[in-house]
């Protein structure tokens, strides 16, 4: 595949990223889901309280449990809730006006039971009958949408904006960097996950900042931000000491003045750090001991420590090839990682450093969660834990990418592409077939978008609108004009060029 040696677009590069990003957002909003996962309660409190605790929805998910002496909660860490609670803090009025009118005119029409919900899932089926009736199903709606589309997707947006500078520098090209960029927005699961509030895709976002800074010279003070970054890491969950311990070593082999270097990044990691112990000892007592530590028994739990124990060779097999949820069958490009230490030796691309940092880091997440056990619940989530390594696969898969036959590069993109797309639009799906069977719904049954499924499945509940359906169509053509007019070159930046490192 041959790489173009300059820029070659009619934008600057800083245009390209500007636009880069308002493209992800745009696409990855569009694709939004209302899933209203544990994380999304926590966000919700603090954005209306500003406690931890949330009571007030105790029993509406099997991950929020109650302490004694110290309220609800629930069991992981609390990064990802503390960023989304950012957005619907900003929402806060406005939804606040929406739930007060609908449940004020539920209320007037002595209407007591729910309407039907026609989800497959029987757990979905209850839980908007309980949503309803303590009214916040219109509440966990807006919520969602409102943290997806003002955390997750501008979040990911970044990232592959970050993405974008880490390839042009690996390649010298503002156009190659472009459409590589793309392709892992848009070809890999991170399209799958940024559709809702996922503590393991901002993992990986954190990862990759955290490298970047280290590895991309014009950064000032990359440990200090480096630190920043692992520590993030950790206060969104306990697999993100993994990335703390490896930027840090990475930090300390890549600097001269090693001491100061260490000094820094242990100020970077510092202060979230200290958030999650403060979280651990107001919510449960104890600053060190982590949420899961006080979870009731469910199952798997008597596996080791709260369900973790030593590596296993079925789940070490699962998290890579499980028809439902593997790393390598949600995203076979990610598996041209594993051959770049042998196919680009150019050091100016990628040093073997770098390479072997990322596919160590890899190898460190694959084998911890080899010896989770409740990485089996991915069985209807699909790919989520192995989720931080997206970003390290990537970049090493890229240079293999790189130089394969273009024919060949293209047809592996544009699979990966079809795949993501499928998984992004289709999510409730029954899993008899695994993967298969979002690409397969996309091609037999047509396009599809989460919100609009959602409110298809209410019937005539919000009026007659949604009653056969709702097509994605018209929100695709939108989307689509919006995007030629900040891609066409008469409103852009033709002949100037910014071809700075």
């Amino acid at each position: 595949m041959t790489l173009p040696s300059s820029p070659d677009l009619p934008f600057s590069t800083r245009g390209v990223a500007i636009r880069l990003f308002f493209t992800c957002w745009l696409i990855f909003s569009v694709h939004l889901a209302t899933n209203t996962v544990r994380e999304i309660y926590l966000a919700l409190a603090i954005g209306d309280h500003l406690s931890f605790r949330v009571d007030e929805y105790g029993g509406m998910h099997p991950d929020l449990f109650e302490k004694p002496g110290h309220g609800w909660h629930i069991g992981n860490n609390p990064g990802a809730s503390i960023l989304g609670a950012v957005p619907y803090a900003l929402a806060r009025p406005a939804i606040d006006i929406l739930v007060e009118r609908v449940n004020r005119a539920r209320a007037a029409s002595g209407r007591s039971e729910p309407p039907g919900y026609a989800s497959p899932w029987p757990m979905a089926r209850a839980f908007y009958q309980e949503a309803w009736r303590r009214g916040y199903d219109i509440k966990f709606g807006l919520a969602s949408v409102v943290i997806a589309a003002g955390c997750m997707a501008p979040l990911s947006a970044l990232a592959s904006v970050v993405m974008f500078y880490l390839l042009r520098r690996m390649f010298g090209s503002d156009r190659t960097a472009l459409w590589l960029a793309l392709l892992y927005a848009f070809g890999t699961p991170v399209f799958f996950r940024t559709g809702y509030l996922n503590q393991n895709m901002l993992a990986g976002h954190a990862a990759l900042l955290g490298f970047a800074a280290l590895w991309t010279p014009a950064v000032r003070r990359p440990a200090l931000l480096a630190g920043v970054a692992g520590g993030v890491c950790l206060l969104l969950d306990y697999s993100g000491a993994l990335v703390l311990a490896g930027l840090g070593a990475y930090c300390l082999l890549k600097s001269r003045r090693k001491a100061h270097a260490a000094v820094q990044y242990l100020l970077g990691a510092t202060p979230p750090v200290l958030l999650l112990w403060f979280y651990q000892w107001r919510s449960f007592g104890n600053p060190f001991l982590p949420g899961q530590h006080w979870m009731p028994p469910v199952e798997w739990i008597e596996l080791g420590y709260q369900g973790v124990s030593g590596p296993r060779i079925d789940l070490a097999a699962s998290l890579l090839f499980d028809y439902r949820y593997g790393l390598f069958l949600t995203c076979p490009l990610l598996m041209l990682a594993l051959a770049a230490p042998f196919v680009d030796r150019a050091p100016r691309r990628l040093p073997a450093m770098e390479v072997t940092l990322l596919l160590a880091l890899f190898v460190l997440f694959w084998v911890f969660f080899s010896g989770v056990n409740y990485t089996r619940l991915q069985f209807n989530t699909g790919v989520r834990y192995m989720a931080p390594t997206f970003p390290l696969l990537f970049l090493p898969a890229a240079l293999v990418l790189a130089r394969l036959p273009r024919p060949v590069a293209f047809a592996a993109a544009v699979l990966s592409v079809a795949q993501a797309w499928s998984m992004a639009m289709y999510r409730d799906v029954e899993r008899g077939l695994g993967l298969l069977e979002p690409p397969l719904h996309v091609f037999l049954g047509g396009f599809q978008l989460p919100v609009l499924a959602v409110l298809s499945r209410m019937g005539t509940t919000y009026g007659d609108y949604f009653a056969n359906g709702a097509s994605p169509l018209p929100l695709f053509a939108l989307a689509a004009v919006v995007l030629w007019g900040v891609w066409s070159p008469r409103f852009g930046e033709a002949g100037t060029k910014d071809r700075q490192p």
